[in-house]
């Protein structure tokens, strides 16, 4: 695997992904549910990185929520790859994986993916905002992305991944899974 990077090869683009899963499907527990939607996204990429997994107590969710289960994902992807074509690969995965829109906001979910970063674009669509909007104040985001990608500097920040991780309250309960 390549080392990640702040720089991108013409023939490739570099997305930053994050994933959690509070939810069982079947007789997938979370835990396998982010692991097997991480080999998913291998699969649709030319290089990847993956974090470790994380357990998350659950912020701005219902009372009674499960844990979440983190992780993130440094994605090489071809260059003809838009935001747009990746989000709805992602949002695939989501369904095929059990994800169920709509509801109570912040609800128990099989997966979520969420794309963080995409090329170093900044971008403010309908379905779509780069790089994601709360991804520098959720340390459930940080943690993991400073794992494999310290160094990188989001669009619209002047810090890093882990500066902003070392900025945050530590408030949000983030341990590394054993």
């Amino acid at each position: 695997m390549n080392s990640p990077s702040n720089t991108t090869n013409s023939a490739v683009k570099i997305a930053l992904v994050s994933l959690g899963s509070n939810l069982a499907l079947g007789d997938l527990s979370p835990k396998e549910l982010v692991l097997s939607a991480m080999d998913g996204l291998r699969q649709i990429s030319i290089d990847s990185h993956g974090s470790s997994l994380y357990v998350t107590e659950p912020l701005d969710c219902p009372p009674g929520s499960a844990d979440f289960i983190n992780a993130a994902i440094q994605l090489q992807v071809e260059a003809s790859t838009t935001a747009l074509g990746l989000l709805a690969l992602l949002q695939q995965i989501e369904t095929d994986f059990g994800r169920q829109r709509g509801g109570e906001r912040n609800q128990a979910r099989t997966l979520d993916i969420d794309l963080i970063s995409f090329d170093n674009q900044i971008l403010e669509s309908t379905v779509l905002t780069l790089p994601h909007p709360r991804a520098a104040q959720r340390k459930f985001v940080l943690m993991p992305l400073a794992q494999i990608s310290p160094n990188t500097v989001l669009p619209g920040q002047s810090s890093s991944i882990v500066q902003l991780l070392d900025r945050l309250p530590d408030q949000d309960n983030v341990q590394l899974l054993a």
